[in-house]
């Protein structure tokens, strides 16, 4: 248990989905992909309540339980306007599109939509559907504080402007190599937004994605970051 007191807990259900509880009680679901998830424990397939959810990009790995979870709880989903036109097709309510650069309010926290570097396609019947272009999300809790989920992208120089407006307390960063990006990216990600704490994602799930947290603080000491790793297991929580 890592414990940064800022009144919310976040805990890494494995790959790159995350539940965060806030200070109000709320429940956002990040990139929902629980059931086939193979790094998530069982005790965290099951939901009491999911309050919000986000999507970053199209792939299985990010949205793979966005229909049946949505269709359950009736979360504000909250993700771009292709996904959004592709869930109501299929039956899923409460859909609340948006595009990079705003910023919505949901269940009292707000949600801003800013640029990913990656793909986004959506698999449906053998077939590949257009899933608009990938983002991130930073979340602003109650309290203020501010956690980015950077999906997974690439690094980018945009990831200066996001701290620059925004100016993320909790990055999370993908650090899996080949699909994502790799410690050594990650690093100079993090050199630009300038968190306080990193939460390294998107890796350990299969042999390929082959970054570990040990990595990602060798880049971070190379960069001159100085940000705390806190690198949690599948069902730990910061909080």
């Amino acid at each position: 248990m890592a414990n940064i007191n800022r009144g919310f807990a976040l805990t890494w259900l494995g790959h790159n989905t995350f539940k965060l509880v806030t200070r109000g009680g709320r429940t956002v679901l990040i990139d929902p992909w629980v059931e086939g998830n193979p790094a998530c424990p069982k005790e965290h397939k099951t939901f009491d309540k999911i309050d919000v959810m986000t999507i970053s990009h199209g792939h299985g790995d990010h949205m793979g339980d966005a229909i049946t979870l949505g269709k359950k709880f009736k979360p504000t989903i909250v993700c771009n306007y292709e996904i959004h036109q592709y869930l109501s097709r299929k039956g899923v309510p409460n859909t609340s599109p948006m595009n990079k650069g705003g910023t919505q309010e949901a269940a009292g926290l707000k949600f801003t939509m800013v640029h990913a570097i990656h793909s986004s396609g959506i698999e449906d019947g053998g077939a590949m559907i257009y899933g608009g272009e990938p983002s991130e999300f930073v979340i602003t809790l109650e309290a203020g504080t501010r956690i980015y989920h950077a999906g997974d992208t690439a690094v980018c120089s945009d990831m200066a402007l996001i701290a620059e407006l925004y100016a993320p307390d909790v990055a999370i960063l993908p650090i899996g190599d080949l699909y994502t990006m790799s410690p050594r990216e990650a690093a100079v990600a993090a050199r630009m937004l300038r968190p306080k704490w990193i939460v390294p994602a998107h890796y350990g799930t299969s042999p390929a994605l082959s970054g570990t947290p040990d990595a990602l603080r060798e880049e971070l000491a190379k960069q001159g970051v100085a940000a705390e790793v806190v690198a949690l297991r599948p069902g730990e929580t910061l909080s």
